[in-house]
């Protein structure tokens, strides 16, 4: 008996590597946490893009709020079980008619996950049609295992270390993953996916929020932190992240610094260890 998600669904992500559009939230709920976010940027002068757009669930409730939902997590459920641990969460934001774009690339790259079996809960804050650049995807992709990336730095790819797959994948059929605002998608670790601009005339605005079962541990020498979002956790292979109480407060600033530091450090490590780095 599945929570949320109709054995075809479930049944296609097997398949495909990806379930969308999943119905999650109102729009009128996500226009709100939209405001929310967008007042935080206008109070701190500088928006949450690249090198500032992880882990919001440390600073604020509203993100809290989501990242708990039953709307996302009884579908996480039914594709990894009833232990779940939030590993890490991205803001991704393009601005109208802009050029930001993500990479072809997989999520398992980054995170020294072991076993590779996170799924990505994709939260639309805003319409996202493909011609505001939503998630486009090679079905099956996952199947084919963690794959070689590079490094090529530019300013406008939204991957924080500019990765991208430096290998042939046959990207002839190719499928986009619009979602409207408070719909969901997710996706395995494994599955090779990018975003193009946002061509469209208002601002793109997603969560990538990363689940994990509490039996995946983290293989980087940094031990790092994630949240136990529902059950229980028998293993320990992370240190626990405090819940918010306080919008940005002094508290919640400095517990996000540390574990965003321990995660730079993670990532670092696992991108010497998996990406090569392509002199221009």
């Amino acid at each position: 008996m599945t929570k949320k998600l109709t054995p075809e669904q479930i049944a296609g992500y097997e398949r495909n590597g990806y379930v969308c559009p999943v119905e999650g939230f109102s729009a009128e709920q996500a226009r709100g946490w939209r405001g929310r976010l967008e007042a935080f940027e206008r109070a701190e002068g500088r928006k949450m893009t690249r090198g500032h757009n992880f882990k919001p669930h440390l600073l604020f409730p509203w993100v809290d709020e989501i990242v708990h939902a039953s709307e996302v997590l009884d579908a996480v459920e039914d594709l990894i079980g009833p232990d779940i641990r939030l590993f890490h969460l991205t803001v991704w934001p393009k601005d109208a008619q802009s050029g930001a774009y993500v990479s072809w690339h997989q999520d398992a790259t980054y995170f020294a996950l072991e076993p590779a079996c996170h799924v990505t809960a994709w939260v639309a804050l805003t319409d996202a049609p493909v011609e505001a650049g939503c998630m486009e995807v090679v079905p099956g992709s996952h199947k084919l295992g963690q794959m070689q990336h590079a490094e090529m730095q530019d300013p406008e790819n939204l991957l924080s270390r500019g990765q991208a797959l430096a290998v042939d994948v046959d990207r002839t059929r190719t499928a986009f993953m619009p979602v409207k605002a408070g719909q969901f998608s997710l996706h395995h670790t494994h599955l090779v996916h990018n975003s193009r601009p946002n061509r469209s005339n208002d601002r793109r605005i997603g969560l990538g929020i990363s689940y994990i079962p509490t039996h995946a541990r983290c293989t980087s020498s940094t031990r790092v932190t994630a949240m136990l979002v529902r059950g229980t956790d028998r293993y320990g292979h992370f240190d626990d992240e405090r819940r918010p109480r306080e919008e940005a407060g002094p508290e919640e600033r400095a517990f996000h610094a540390d574990a965003v530091a321990r995660f730079r450090d993670m990532n670092a490590g696992e991108t010497e260890n998996r990406v090569a780095v392509v002199k221009r």
